[in-house]
């Protein structure tokens, strides 16, 4: 790092080769990468410790929904052989605990800086640099800026009128303290039945006095099956480290499996063989339920109603009520087009007598009052208020930086029109941002996310060492480049049975967000190939300066 003297500002600036925005998965991996090619480089979270999402999200119940074996990085043999995973499917400490291990491995930690919030980012057409100020007033000039704020890092907190007045605590899950917050014998209100709400709901469910979950749209989940390991099940997995350090690249999620029925099978098979296949898919209790089945699932509506009820059917069973199970049970979209939770006792909850469910699709939630949340004028008095109400994902994190690119074009003002990029990884118009986890790739939905943030830290990595390599200083996809990916991605869109729910994937919880599948569903393994194409042909379809 090297410093000087803004004239505008007055301000000390610091001089980098790159600058990474954030230090969760993406961050840290981003990092490592850079400095080890040698350049001067620091990385800003608006944390204060490392971890992303596994810093922010320390709410009861928070869990990691995929297999730990190929939840981690595969860049350094020595640390798959030191870090021991406890479960399958790892709770929030032991994530962030794994995440900080990774930190002071390779002591990551002297090159971020915390607590550092970046509100503004310049492009200077002249000069080929980015200038980014913090919150607190900090000045960076860097060659390149990259965006590892993570595709869910931008909290959605409803306009609920009253906040102010209310005299309870109101918690978004997002935002968790880090102290924690005691719910023993408290009255508590849950607003949101996502993933996340599901995982609050299902852990304090026991702890609480009373439990109001403020359900609009109900969830079908998939029971989770969560082993410990011993040392013998470690050792198991760690031989299967180098072919599940290749597989996950060419998997259509990033996951260690792949769809077990090749398409058309499907309907090869008789109704009971059917029903055969998707219980043993059941028992494995995890996501390749979903993406590990039948790839028909997302884009036959037959299909798809078959599996649906199949769910149902299981929600249906864990009710004892009929008429609560119906108001549990999902109607109105597809198994698999909205985001899938895996569960431990979610639905067994409701059998419960201090567990209320509160419908709020027909009638919202009006307001708070001091005492808590008015439905339908009833008053709801509450202790705390736990918001689960999710993010402006895959392109909230960068559109709150007030982004500026060339020829001063605002990065806010071209999503709010039309979200678009190029590989998911570059924007038009703005050279030298790269966007780790932004739209349309893979990372923002539909992967394993372990699996594709490293690939895209890798690709980015080998993009700045080409440009180094090449003499160039700068490089943005053309205009024409952009519209073949996002042609390319909203057919393979087309092609499912996604846009057809309202739902975050396509931006529809956020007013006014332009509507799109933020997450290419081609497949990661496709993605992958494509990407390494690019990079294969000299970054054709790119300019570069």
């Amino acid at each position: 790092m090297s410093t000087a003297v803004s004239p505008a500002t007055d301000q000390a600036v610091a001089e980098y080769d790159a600058v990474v925005i954030g230090a969760g998965i993406a961050g840290l991996y981003q990092l490592y990468r850079l400095r080890e090619m040698g350049l001067r480089v620091c990385a800003l979270d608006a944390a204060a410790d490392v971890g992303g999402t596994w810093y922010w999200n320390c709410y009861p119940g928070a869990r990691v929904d995929s297999h730990s074996y190929v939840y981690q990085y595969w860049f350094s043999e020595e640390l798959l052989q030191e870090w021991n995973w406890q479960e399958r499917f790892p709770a929030q400490p032991e994530t962030e605990r794994y995440l900080r291990f990774v930190a002071d491995k390779f002591d990551l930690r002297k090159d971020i800086r915390f607590n550092r919030r970046v509100v503004s980012a310049r492009w200077d057409d002249h000069a080929r640099r980015w200038t980014l100020i913090t919150e607190g007033g900090e000045v960076l000039r860097t060659q390149f800026f990259i965006s590892c704020a993570g595709m869910l890092s931008a909290p959605l907190v409803p306009p609920f009128p009253g906040h102010e007045r209310y005299r309870g605590v109101i918690a978004h899950t997002a935002r968790w303290p880090r102290a924690g917050l005691d719910l023993t014998g408290k009255r508590v209100g849950v607003v949101g039945t996502g993933a996340t709400g599901i995982q609050v709901i299902q852990t304090i469910a026991g702890q609480v006095a009373e439990l109001k979950v403020f359900q609009r749209t109900p969830q079908y989940a998939v029971a989770m099956r969560n082993d410990r390991y011993d040392d013998a099940a470690r050792a198991a997995l760690r031989a299967r480290y180098p072919e599940l350090r290749a597989k996950v690249r060419n998997t259509f999620a990033g996951f260690a499996t792949d769809f077990a029925y090749q398409p058309g099978e499907y309907y090869r098979m008789t109704p009971q063989q059917r029903r055969e296949a998707l219980e043993k898919l059941w028992a494995e209790g995890s996501l390749d339920f979903w993406l590990g089945g039948f790839p028909e699932l997302v884009t036959d509506p037959a299909a798809s109603e078959e599996v649906s009820e199949f769910v149902r059917g299981k929600i249906r069973a864990r009710i004892q009520d009929p008429v609560l199970a119906e108001k549990l049970v999902p109607y109105s979209y597809g198994f698999g087009t909205y985001r899938v939770p895996l569960e431990t006792g979610y639905y067994d909850v409701f059998n419960r007598d201090n567990v209320e469910l509160v419908d709020v699709r027909q009638t919202p939630i009006s307001g708070f009052t001091e005492n808590g949340l008015v439905v339908g004028g009833r008053e709801y008095e509450l202790d705390v208020v736990v918001l689960a109400t999710g993010f402006d994902a895959g392109t909230g994190a960068l559109t709150r930086m007030d982004v500026h690119g060339r020829e001063g074009r605002s990065l806010s003002d071209l999503w709010h029109r039309d979200i678009r990029s190029t590989l998911g990884l570059q924007v038009h118009g703005f050279p030298n941002l790269f966007t780790v986890a932004g739209p349309l790739a893979p990372s923002t939905a539909f992967c394993n996310m372990t699996t594709c943030l490293q690939y895209q830290v890798d690709w980015v990595t080998d993009c700045v060492a080409w440009l180094r390599d090449h003499g160039h200083t700068a490089i943005e996809p053309t205009a024409e480049k952009e519209q073949e990916w996002v042609k390319h991605h909203d057919e393979v869109a087309a092609a499912t049975l996604m846009m057809r729910t309202t739902s975050w994937y396509t931006g529809a919880n956020i007013e006014g967000k332009p509507r799109r599948l933020l997450s290419y569903i081609g497949g990661a393994g496709n993605y992958h190939r494509i990407c390494d194409e690019v990079k294969a042909s000299g970054y054709a379809g790119f300019e570069v300066a």
